[in-house]
C-alpha cells in the first residue's frame, strides 16, 4: 500500500486516501508540471479539502449580507413603474386576489402609485394575454403580499433573490475550485455588477430567471461529485471486462440531479430562454458521465455513458422539468375557461403561415379568422375531463404565445432595442427610469446657470468586468481544450448557450439585459484564471506574486468602475455634465 499524498489543482490542495497501486493505471499521463496525474480514485475523493467548512460559510454569508443591503438601500425610488414593470407587478398582484392575471383598467399605473390598490380598482373583466410563465410573477406576488402594491414590494423578492444569487455563486465557485478566497472572489464580481445589481433591484423576471438557471447548473455539478465519488466506492479496481458497463444499478436515483430538474423547471417557469441552456448541460452532463466511466476503465465509454445515464439524466433533468414547469401554470389551469371564453380566437390563433409588416403591425397572408382553440366550443368539463380539458387549453395557449414571440414582434421597435451580438461588449444599456430637466435649486440641484441636472436608472453592466470577462471567455475556450480542464467548459458552455440563441431574434425587439442568465459564467472564467494565474501552491513564487497583483488591480479596477456608475444605477442627482461623464458612448444614451 502506498502512503496518502496531496492531489494539486487550481486554488487547492486536497488529500487523498491511500489506495492500492493497482489503482494508478487508471491515471492519465502527467499533468503539466510533470507530476503523475491523479487517479480516478483520487479525483473522485477531491472534494475533502483542507478548507474549513465553518470559514467558508462565514465568508459566503458576510458577502451575501454585503449584497442584500446594498440592493435594500432606498429600494423603493424611483416611486413609479420602471420599464416593464407595469406588466409583471400588476400581474403579480392580480395573481395574489384573483389566481389569473386579469386585464387592467385605463390610468391603473396612475391610480396605483396613487396609493389605490384595491384590485376593484385596478382591474377590469377578462384575463390578460400575458406572454411569459408564472413563477417569476408569483415570486413579485409574494414580495407584494408582504409589504403591500408600491415599488418597495414590487421590487423586494428580486432583491431578495439577487442576494441569493451572489451566496450561490460563491458556493459554485467553491465547489468548483475547492477554494474559499477564489469563491469569495468570484461573489464579490458580481456582487458589483451594474446590470446583476439594477435588475436586483426591479420587478423584472430576468433575475429569476438568472438565479434558477445557475442553482439548476450548481446541481448538476455537485451530481458529478456525487457520481464520481459513487462510483469510486463501487468499483474497488479499474474495470478489465471490455462488455462491462460499470455500475448501473446504484445510479438509477440521483438526488442532486433530481434537484437540477427542478430548478430547470422553475428557470423554464420564469422564461423560455432556460430552454437552450437546459439542453446544453443535458448534453455537457452525459459526456461528464462518459468521462468517469471511462477513467474507470470502461471501453466504449462515450456509448455507454449515452445508454446508461442518458435515459437516467432524461428522467431526472427533462421530465421532472416538465412536470415543475406544467404544475407552475396551476392557477392557468384553474381559470382556463376564462381564458378559452376570451382569447381562444387571438390574432395569434388565426395565424397560420406566413405574413409580412405593413409598416407599423404584423398581417397576416393567410388568416384564418375561424381558427380557435380546439377546446373553445366545449362546454366546462370537471374532474379528470377538466384536466385534460385545461391542459390541451394550455398547449394552444402556448402556440398562440409562441406566434406572439416569433412573428408578430418582427414589427415592432423600440428606443433601446440591441442587437445581441453586441450584448457582451455592452453595445446598448436600457434606461429604465429617467427624471431629466431638473433646473438649478431644485432637489438639491447645483448645477451653473443654464444648465440643468437629471436622475437616471440605467442597466448597464461594469464595463470592467464585462470586457474583461470576454477575454476570459476566449481563454477559457482554450484551456478548456488545451488544458482539458472541465471546469472552463462550465463558463464556455453557460456563457453561449445563454447568449448564442439570441443571435437569430436580432430583426425583434430584445435587450441586452436579458444577458444576465450570461454573467456568472463571465465571472466563472475570470475567477478561473485568476485562480490558475495565483497557482496551487502557497509558497511565495515570482509567478504567484505577478497572479497576486494582477488579480488584485482587476478587482479594484472592477469596484472603482461600479463605484463610478453608482449614481446612474441607483436614480442619483447628477448634473448634466456629470452624466455626460458616465455616458461613454453615444448608443448609450
Amino acid at each position: 500500500m502506498m502512503s496518502a499524498r496531496p492531489v494539486e489543482f487550481s486554488g487547492v490542495t486536497t488529500e487523498t486516501t491511500p489506495e492500492p497501486e493497482a489503482e494508478q493505471l487508471v491515471g492519465l499521463s502527467t499533468t503539466a508540471l510533470g507530476r503523475p496525474l491523479p487517479s480516478a480514485w483520487q479525483r473522485a475523493a477531491r472534494r475533502v479539502t483542507r478548507e474549513d467548512p465553518v470559514v467558508g460559510w462565514v465568508v459566503s454569508l458576510v458577502i451575501t449580507a454585503l449584497a442584500l443591503v446594498m440592493r435594500l438601500w432606498h429600494l423603493g425610488t424611483p416611486h413609479l413603474f420602471e420599464f416593464d414593470e407595469t406588466y409583471y407587478a400588476k400581474d403579480a398582484w392580480s395573481l395574489l386576489h384573483y389566481g389569473y392575471a386579469k386585464n387592467a383598467v385605463a390610468n391603473a399605473d396612475k391610480t396605483i402609485l396613487a396609493g389605490h390598490t384595491d384590485p376593484s380598482a385596478v382591474y377590469g373583466s377578462g384575463p390578460e394575454m400575458i406572454v411569459h410563465p408564472e413563477v417569476g410573477k408569483w415570486l413579485i406576488a409574494a414580495g407584494e403580499k408582504v409589504f403591500g402594491m408600491d415599488p418597495f414590494g414590487w421590487r423586494i423578492a428580486a432583491a431578495v433573490v439577487g442576494s441569493l444569487m451572489i451566496l450561490l455563486m460563491i458556493r459554485f465557485v467553491r465547489r468548483l475550485t475547492g477554494s474559499t478566497l477564489l469563491g469569495a472572489v468570484a461573489g464579490l464580481l458580481l456582487c458589483f455588477d451594474g446590470l446583476e445589481f439594477v435588475l436586483s433591484r426591479l420587478g423584472l423576471l430576468d433575475i429569476f430567471l438568472a438565479f434558477f438557471s445557475l442553482l439548476a447548473v450548481h446541481c448538476m455539478v455537485a451530481d458529478r461529485d456525487w457520481y464520481r465519488a459513487r462510483m469510486a466506492r463501487r468499483v474497488a479496481a479499474p474495470i478489465t471486462d471490455a462488455r462491462s458497463f460499470g455500475p448501473v444499478a446504484a445510479f438509477l436515483f440521483r438526488p442532486w440531479l433530481l434537484a437540477a430538474g427542478v430548478a430547470w423547471g422553475l428557470a423554464v417557469g420564469t422564461k423560455w430562454d432556460a430552454l437552450y441552456p437546459l439542453a446544453a448541460f443535458s448534453v455537457l452532463y452525459v459526456a461528464w458521465c462518459a468521462g468517469a466511466r471511462r477513467s474507470f476503465g470502461v471501453r466504449w465509454a462515450r456509448l455507454k455513458a449515452l445508454l446508461a445515464d442518458g435515459a437516467v439524466a432524461f428522467v431526472h433533468l427533462i421530465v421532472v422539468a416538465a412536470v415543475v414547469y406544467t404544475a407552475t401554470w396551476t392557477g392557468w389551469l384553474v381559470h382556463h375557461h376564462a381564458y378559452e371564453t376570451t382569447l381562444s380566437s387571438t390574432q395569434y390563433t388565426q395565424y397560420t403561415g406566413h405574413g409580412h409588416c405593413d409598416g407599423t403591425t404584423y398581417v397576416s397572408d393567410d388568416a384564418n379568422p375561424n381558427a380557435k382553440w380546439s377546446t373553445a366550443k366545449e362546454p366546462e368539463q370537471h374532474g379528470l375531463a377538466g384536466v385534460r380539458q385545461a391542459l390541451e387549453s394550455l398547449w394552444d395557449y402556448h402556440r398562440d404565445v409562441y406566434t406572439f414571440h416569433t412573428h408578430f414582434l418582427n414589427c415592432a421597435t423600440h428606443t433601446y432595442a440591441s442587437q445581441p451580438a453586441g450584448w457582451l461588449l455592452l453595445n446598448r444599456p436600457v434606461g429604465v427610469a429617467a427624471d431629466t430637466g431638473i433646473k438649478p435649486g431644485q432637489d438639491g440641484c447645483t448645477a451653473p446657470a443654464g444648465d440643468t441636472c437629471l436622475k437616471q436608472v440605467l442597466l448597464l453592466g461594469t464595463p470592467a468586468l464585462w470586457w474583461g470577462g470576454c477575454l476570459a471567455l476566449i481563454a477559457a475556450g482554450i484551456l478548456w481544450i488545451g488544458a482539458r480542464d472541465w471546469r472552463f467548459g462550465v463558463a464556455v458552455v453557460g456563457a453561449l448557450s445563454t447568449w448564442l440563441p439570441w443571435l437569430p431574434y436580432g430583426d425583434r425587439p430584445i435587450f441586452s439585459y436579458y444577458a444576465i442568465a450570461t454573467i456568472p459564467y463571465l465571472v466563472l472564467a475570470l475567477t478561473l484564471l485568476i485562480g490558475r494565474m495565483i497557482g496551487p501552491s502557497r509558497v511565495s513564487t515570482p509567478q504567484r506574486t505577478a497572479g497576486v497583483i494582477v488579480s488584485g488591480a482587476f478587482f479594484v479596477l472592477v469596484l472603482v468602475n461600479f463605484a463610478w456608475f453608482w449614481p446612474i444605477y441607483t436614480d442619483r442627482l447628477l448634473t448634466h455634465a456629470d452624466w455626460l461623464n458616465r455616458i461613454w458612448f453615444e448608443r448609450w444614451i
